[in-house]
C-alpha cells in the first residue's frame, strides 16, 4: 500500500509540467487572495490577484488567469486552495464548470510550510496562497471533482442529522443535570427517561413534591393523556414506586418553580428535535436506493445512517481499490513517529472526516451484538491473539471497511462465510 501511495504521489508531482500554471487561492468569506507560481515555483504575479466571492470576482480571476497564461505561453492551469469551511465550495464548483483544474490542500500542509520561503512565522493573505501554490506544485494536494448528485444529497442530509442529534444530545445532557439536582433517585423508577411515561411525568409532575401531592390512580389517568396503555398493574406499581422515591428524595426545592420552567421548555425543545431527527431519517432512507452500492452496505448489517454516512463521506466505494483508502478518509489509518532508536507510540492519525469514524465504529459495535463473523472475530482477537477490545475493534473496523469496498467492486451481498476466514492462533 505505501507504494502505491507513493506512486500517486509522484503523478500528482508529474501532473505539474512546464507548460504548466499553478495558482493558489487563500480563501475568505469577502474577498480572496491568489497567486501564481510556474513549476519551478517561480513567482508569476508582481502583486497579489484580489477579488471578490462573486461572479463579477470570479470572472475578474478567469481574466487574470487567461492573461498570464498568454504572458507565459502556458496551456494549463490548475487552482489550489485550502478545504477549509464552506466558503471554497462555490469558487471550487465555478471554475470546474469553466473547465479548470481543482486542488485541495490540506490545511495542515499549509500550515506546516507556511515558513519556506521566509523563514518567518508571519501570516498574511498573499502569503497563504502562495504557500498553497507551492504545495500544490510538489504534488501536495488531492484533485478536486464535483460528486454525482445523488451522493452530494446524502451527504447534505447526513450533515443536517448530524446538526440536530448533537443539539439533541446537548438538550438530553441538560435535562439529566435537571434531575441530578430536583430529583436524583429518579432514575431508579425509569431506566430510559426519555420513554413515553417517563417524558409524560416530566411533563406533568417532574418534582417529588407534585408526585406526593397525587393519588396513584391519579397519575395514571394523566398518564393516559400521553399513552395508550398506561394502567394495569405495569401502570400502578411505577405510580407507587415513584411515590416512594419521592418521600425519600434528598433533591434541591430552592427555586423549584424556576426551574420547571425550564424543564418544561427543555423537553418540548427535545421533542421538537427528535421530530427533525425522524423526518431526516425517512428523507435518508428515501434517497438511499438511488445510491450506488447502498444495498449491499445493508446487507453487512448497517444501519440507514452509518449507511449514508459511509457513502456521503467514503464517496463511491467502487471507485476504491482497497478498504485502507477508505479507512484514510475516515482518519482511521495508523501513524508511528520514530527516529535512530526511537520508536514512538503507533497511533491513529485522525486526518480525516469525523462523521464516517463515528459510523464506521457504531456499525462494528452494532454489529458485535448480532453478527456471527465479527463476534466469532471478535473472540479469537481478545481470547487467542490476547488483544483487549478496543484493539479487536479497531482491528475489525479494519476488516469492515475491506469488506465494504469488495463488496462494492464485486456487486455482491455480504457472505458471512466468506468474511470469516479460517481462524489460526
Amino acid at each position: 500500500m505505501k507504494s502505491n501511495l507513493i506512486k500517486s504521489q509522484n503523478q500528482r508531482v508529474e501532473r505539474i509540467s512546464t507548460s504548466t500554471l499553478v495558482i493558489g487561492i487563500d480563501i475568505a468569506k469577502e474577498k480572496h487572495a491568489a497567486q501564481a507560481i510556474n513549476f519551478r515555483g517561480i513567482v508569476l504575479t508582481k502583486r497579489p490577484i484580489l477579488f471578490s466571492n462573486d461572479l463579477a470576482g470570479f470572472e475578474h480571476l478567469e481574466q487574470s488567469i487567461r492573461k498570464l497564461q498568454k504572458m507565459h505561453g502556458m496551456n494549463d492551469v490548475v487552482v489550489g486552495m485550502e478545504s477549509t469551511g464552506h466558503y471554497w465550495f462555490n469558487i471550487a464548483n465555478w471554475l470546474v464548470g469553466q473547465g479548470i483544474d481543482v486542488a485541495l490542500v490540506n490545511p495542515m500542509t499549509t500550515k506546516r510550510n507556511k515558513e519556506n520561503r521566509d523563514n518567518s512565522p508571519s501570516k498574511s493573505d498573499p502569503k497563504d496562497a502562495l504557500v498553497i501554490a507551492d504545495a500544490v506544485s510538489r504534488g501536495f494536494y488531492t484533485p478536486f471533482a464535483p460528486k454525482d448528485e445523488a451522493f452530494r444529497r446524502i451527504r447534505v442530509m447526513v450533515t443536517n442529522r448530524e446538526h440536530w442529534v448533537v443539539k439533541s444530545g446537548r438538550i438530553k445532557n441538560r435535562i439529566h443535570r435537571w434531575l441530578d439536582i430536583r430529583f436524583p433517585e429518579y432514575r431508579q423508577a425509569f431506566d430510559d427517561i426519555f420513554s413515553d411515561r417517563s417524558l409524560a411525568t416530566l411533563r406533568r409532575f417532574p418534582a417529588p413534591s407534585d408526585i406526593l401531592q397525587l393519588t396513584s390512580e391519579q397519575m395514571v389517568q394523566i398518564w393516559s393523556e400521553y399513552m395508550t396503555r398506561p394502567g394495569g398493574e405495569r401502570g400502578k406499581n411505577k405510580a407507587l414506586e415513584l411515590q416512594s422515591l419521592a418521600r425519600h428524595s434528598v433533591g434541591d426545592t430552592s427555586a423549584l418553580e424556576e426551574d420547571k420552567w425550564e424543564l418544561r421548555h427543555l423537553i418540548e425543545e427535545y421533542e421538537r428535535i427528535r421530530r427533525i431527527i425522524d423526518e431526516a431519517d425517512q428523507m435518508i432512507e428515501k434517497a438511499l436506493p438511488e445510491i450506488p452500492c447502498s444495498d449491499l452496505i445493508r446487507s453487512v448489517g448497517a444501519s440507514v445512517p452509518a449507511t449514508a454516512a459511509i457513502l456521503a463521506f467514503g464517496g463511491d466505494l467502487r471507485k476504491l481499490s482497497h478498504g485502507k483508502q477508505l479507512l484514510r478518509k475516515a482518519g482511521l489509518n495508523l501513524a508511528e513517529r520514530s527516529s535512530g532508536k526511537y520508536k514512538g507510540q503507533i497511533k491513529l492519525t485522525k486526518r480525516g472526516n469525523s462523521l464516517l469514524r463515528k459510523h464506521l465504529y457504531f456499525t462494528v459495535f452494532h454489529l458485535l451484538s448480532f453478527n456471527g463473523a465479527f463476534q466469532a472475530m471478535h473472540v479469537h482477537n481478545t481470547e487467542v491473539k490476547r488483544m483487549t477490545k478496543m484493539q479487536s475493534m479497531m482491528k475489525l473496523i479494519g476488516k469492515l471497511a475491506r469488506i465494504l469496498v469488495a463488496l462494492a467492486r464485486e456487486g455482491q451481498a455480504f457472505s458471512p462465510d466468506k468474511a470469516q476466514p479460517p481462524l489460526a492462533a
